[in-house]
C-alpha cells in the first residue's frame, strides 16, 4: 500500500513506522509547517491517511477533490460545519472517518446498542473518559461515539460536568466527563445506574499501537471501493 500521510505527531509518526514495518511504502508526509505542499501533489498514494487537525480539513479535502484518492480520517475536534465538509467528499472518493479505530472499541459500541434500549428509562447514564495532559480536545471522539452508541435518536441532553448546586440529577440528561492527566492512551466507561444496581462497560488502551494497527488495517479495505462515506461498524461487522 502506498500512503500519503497527514500528521506528525505521535498517531503520524507511529502509523509511518508501522507501515513501512509491514512493507508499506509513505510516499509522502506533511505536518502542520508544509501541508500547503500539498495543493502541488499529484495523485501518488492508493489512500490518504489523516491524523492531524481539523485546520488541515480544507487542504485535504482540496487534495481528494481533485485527485479522487481515498481517505481514511482519524482526527477529532471537528465542528459541525467541518464533519458535513469532510462527509461531502463521499462524492469523490471513498472516505472513512472515525473517532477510534481499536477493535475493542467497535465490539463496545455493538454492545452498547444492545445493551441501552433495555435498561433506558430506568437506569441513568454516564460517560467518562480518560486521555494524556497533551490531548487537545474534549470530550474525546470516542467519548462521542459512544454516546451515540446509547443514544442514537439523541433524546438525552448532554451534560458537560457538573459544579455548585446542580440539583437532583435530569432523568432526561447523560454525564460526560473528561479527565486529563500523564501519559494515559485512552480510557473510556459508561455507567449505567439503575435502581440498587450498577452496570459498567470499560475499555482501556495500553497504547497508540492499536489504534495504528486498526486505521492501517481499515485502510487497506478503501482503495477499489466505490465513492461513499464509509461507517467503520458496518465494513467490521459485514454489514
Amino acid at each position: 500500500m502506498k500512503i500519503v500521510l497527514i500528521g506528525r505527531g505521535k498517531m503520524g509518526r507511529g502509523i509511518a513506522e508501522a507501515a513501512r514495518a509491514a512493507g508499506d511504502e509513505v510516499e509522502a508526509m506533511f505536518g502542520r509547517d508544509d501541508l500547503d505542499q500539498l495543493g502541488r501533489l499529484g495523485r501518488v498514494g492508493d489512500v490518504v491517511i489523516d491524523f492531524s487537525r481539523p485546520e488541515a480539513l480544507a487542504e485535504i479535502c482540496s487534495y481528494v477533490h481533485r485527485t479522487g484518492t481515498p481517505l481514511l480520517s482519524g482526527t477529532t475536534g471537528y465542528t459541525a460545519a467541518q464533519q458535513a465538509e469532510l462527509e461531502a467528499l463521499g462524492a469523490y472518493a471513498p472516505v472513512l472517518w472515525s473517532a477510534n479505530y481499536s477493535l475493542g472499541v467497535a465490539v463496545l459500541m455493538r454492545a452498547l446498542q444492545m445493551a441501552a434500549p433495555v435498561l433506558r428509562p430506568e437506569f441513568d447514564i454516564e460517560i467518562t473518559e480518560t486521555h494524556h495532559a497533551q490531548k487537545a480536545d474534549a470530550p474525546s471522539g470516542t467519548a462521542k461515539l459512544l454516546l451515540e452508541a446509547v443514544d442514537p435518536r439523541h433524546t438525552l441532553t448532554p451534560v458537560y460536568g457538573r459544579e455548585g448546586r446542580s440539583g437532583p440529577r435530569g432523568r432526561g440528561e447523560v454525564g460526560i466527563h473528561a479527565l486529563r492527566g500523564g501519559t494515559v492512551a485512552g480510557t473510556h466507561t459508561v455507567h449505567f445506574f439503575g435502581p440498587d444496581e450498577e452496570l459498567e462497560f470499560t475499555h482501556r488502551a495500553a497504547s497508540r499501537q492499536i489504534f495504528i494497527q486498526g486505521a492501517l488495517r481499515m485502510a487497506r479495505l478503501l482503495p477499489g471501493r466505490p465513492n461513499g462515506i464509509y461507517d467503520l461498524q458496518r465494513i467490521l461487522f459485514k454489514e
